[in-house]
């Protein structure tokens, strides 16, 4: 399995519009950070994790030729702001692209995107197709789909385990539940916004660090970064087996 980092940043991006706070011709390219989204392939399947608003652009950098199958963590335009380029792939796969996710997403997804769904939807609009993740695991070619509930300050987000792989973003609790279906991935992809002060949605990299310890997996790769985050300054704070992810990052699993 291949994991793919198609964006690390927070619901602005890094830098943010307008470069503010940011001196961008200093910046080291590990710190310029799309909008969350993963790339996970197995021997089967092409899978993607959320469509935020550069999804076109990451797909091109990261040559994306197929998506059999899209998963959506929670319904904030960061992360499914770019549902439309999915278009191309519709026409260039002549087929609905299934999408798991939880029954909030898939509302909120139908109300924000309304000509995507009858009985309003334009012709030649994005198709798609709700899977609706429940408690339990689910199976699509070679990969087994767990999803992992947590909370993001009271907002219900769905992780998701594919096989030996965990994805967690925008999470400021993990149920002990949640902890137990985690245990044991050989790779944990998990939201460290910054290294201080604590943040009501989010866990800071601290805390990042301290959950991971506690979940017995291999190596975890922190994501959803803020502005404020250095890659070179705060890797040198961080543990062997914590690591801050970056835009492109492939991890072999």
């Amino acid at each position: 399995m291949q994991l793919t980092f198609l964006g690390t940043g927070t619901s602005m991006g890094v830098p943010v519009a307008g470069g503010f706070g940011s001196d961008i011709t200093k910046m080291d390219p590990r710190d310029f950070r799309y909008r969350c989204s993963a790339w996970i392939q197995t021997k089967e399947k092409s899978f993607v994790i959320d469509t935020g608003p550069e999804f076109r652009l990451q797909t091109l950098r990261a040559n994306i030729k197929r998506i059999d199958a899209l998963l959506i963590t929670h319904e904030h335009m960061d992360h499914i702001g770019g549902l439309d380029d999915l278009r191309a792939y519709n026409y260039e796969q002549k087929e609905t692209i299934p999408v798991y996710t939880n029954a909030e997403t898939e509302k909120a997804i139908r109300t924000r995107f309304s000509y995507m769904f009858p009985p309003d939807k334009t012709p030649g609009s994005v198709n798609i197709d709700f899977r609706i993740l429940n408690s339990k695991p689910i199976v699509d070619g070679d990969c087994t789909i767990t999803p992992l509930p947590v909370k993001h300050g009271t907002m219900d987000v769905l992780g998701f385990r594919l096989n030996d792989l965990s994805y967690v973003t925008d999470v400021s609790f993990i149920p002990e539940e949640t902890k137990k279906l985690i245990q044991g991935s050989k790779l944990l992809v998990l939201s460290g916004l910054r290294w201080s002060p604590e943040h009501p949605t989010h866990y800071t990299i601290p805390q990042a660090i301290e959950v991971a310890r506690t979940l017995d997996v291999e190596q975890t790769y922190l994501i959803h970064i803020s502005p404020f985050v250095y890659h070179q300054d705060i890797s040198k704070k961080m543990p062997e087996d914590v690591k801050l992810a970056y835009d492109q990052l492939s991890v072999t699993i």
